[in-house]
């Protein structure tokens, strides 16, 4: 069961979001925090493999966050940023403990 004590990171969400456009009927985005809270952190899994002659490492982890205010409506097309790494957002899901209290969120960084 997850309680408060366990979210012991701090992660920024961001969300992609039209900005304005530039004149010529062009959308300018940018990423924009939608919110920056705690959490916990579960590393799931790690890979490096050579493409293209480089080497490239991929971490998968599960983050679990409340599930209250702007961050209750992250999805997987949102990124996140923890620990000098942009994480991209693979899956949200309701955490193990139920009733809509926490979030679980898996999310890849690396390249």
């Amino acid at each position: 069961m997850t309680t408060a004590g366990d979210l012991d990171r701090r992660i920024v969400i961001e969300r992609f979001v039209v900005v304005g456009d530039d004149g010529y009927g062009n959308e300018i985005t940018e990423w924009r925090e939608l919110a920056s809270i705690a959490a916990s952190r579960l590393d799931v899994s790690d890979t490096e493999r050579v493409a293209f002659g480089r080497l490239v490492s991929t971490r998968v982890s599960r983050f679990v966050i409340r599930a209250a205010g702007p961050q209750a409506s992250v999805n997987a097309v949102d990124r996140l940023a923890h620990d000098g790494l942009t994480w991209e957002i693979i899956g949200v899901k309701e955490a193990k403990d139920g009733r809509n209290r926490f979030l679980e969120i898996t999310a890849a960084a690396g390249g």
